[in-house]
């Protein structure tokens, strides 16, 4: 509702712009009122159409253009003030060099403002913000977790509002792997440029091919680069791959796991608690039977050997914590 009473407001100031030329035309003016209407409110309609089919506008790129405009424009005014009476004696030529220098410098500006927008991750002004909350740090994915492909539903859930990184580097190994000749990986890879496309579709994720090349980068591994570049944007690396996390921490950047977020999100059963589960095979013991929890979580049954094929009421025992996930030790006493 807002920027409908805005645009109607333009429009209206539009058409008092028009009249204000018209009335400050010449009688003699050759030029006819109605013309210059029409073209003031034919530029006033195509801005308007303009901003409705642009809807997401980065407040850093505008504001690049706009403070790189204005630094132009000032150092244009400071530069002329020092080079005027060089050309006091030809006011063409002087005003063509103000021109050009104008043009020159706000083109630069912009231009330097736009490339180095991601190291300063500015707003409004164009200073960098401490950001204390956590919240908004970014994450830094790597080719493991895009091929893994959680992270697409874990995002669609809300649970990160946060800024995805996909570094251009990883991208190109993950595409290094969909061409592989070897059919699981060259699959692999595949998946995970179906999950990028995907979540770069969805208009509630915020995902951006990172493409700057830093010099602190050049000739380091993958996963050093990953780290690296999660520390200079003070973000989070987000993984499944166990020596990525540990070279991560050495280097003191945050690390989210999604191994480890899968692990603390399932059931717990305590000692004595009841739940049905289906044996699958024979275990290890001579009494045992193995029978899985629907996120994978492995049950080991005493006296469940012979119900292979069965759906058992079963009796936990205890429990063990392993670096492969959590096991269940259960008795059936059918």
């Amino acid at each position: 509702m807002e920027l409908i009473i805005l645009r109607c407001i333009f429009l209206l100031c539009a058409g008092g712009v028009s009249a204000i030329i018209n009335t400050a035309l010449p009688s003699d003016a050759e030029i006819n009122p109605y013309l210059v209407f029409a073209g003031v409110m034919g530029t006033a309609v195509a801005t308007i159409l303009a901003d409705i089919f642009i809807p997401r506008k980065r407040i850093d790129s505008i504001s690049a253009v706009y403070f790189g405009v204005l630094i132009g424009m000032l150092l244009s005014y400071i530069l002329w003030i020092a080079i005027a009476p060089l050309f006091a004696q030809s006011l063409l030529v002087g005003n063509a060099v103000k021109l050009i220098m104008g043009m020159l410098l706000c083109y630069v500006c912009v231009s330097v403002l736009i490339q180095t927008k991601d190291d300063f991750r500015f707003l409004i002004p164009y200073v960098e913000f401490v950001r204390e909350v956590k919240g908004f740090k970014p994450l830094v994915l790597d080719t493991s977790v895009v091929i893994d492909g959680r992270i697409a539903d874990l995002v669609n859930t809300g649970v990160f509002d946060n800024q995805l990184i996909m570094p251009r580097f990883a991208l190109s190994e993950l595409q290094a792997i969909a061409d592989s000749s070897d059919k699981l990986r060259r699959v692999r890879g595949r998946r995970g440029l179906d999950v990028l496309n995907r979540m770069r579709a969805d208009d509630k994720v915020d995902l951006m091919i990172f493409d700057r090349d830093l010099p602190e980068l050049a000739g380091q591994t993958v996963d050093l680069k990953l780290v690296l570049l999660a520390k200079h944007l003070e973000g989070k690396v987000v993984t499944g791959d166990y020596n990525l996390n540990k070279v991560a921490k050495l280097h003191n950047v945050p690390v989210i796991n999604l191994n480890e977020i899968s692990n603390s999100l399932r059931p717990v059963y305590l000692p004595d608690e009841t739940f049905r589960v289906k044996i699958i095979k024979p275990g290890e013991g001579p009494e045992q039977g193995v029978g899985y929890l629907d996120d994978g979580t492995m049950v080991v049954v005493e006296g469940a050997r012979n119900r292979i094929g069965q759906d058992l009421d079963v009796r936990v025992t205890s429990t063990l914590q392993t670096n492969a996930g959590k096991m269940i030790f259960a008795k059936y006493e059918g």
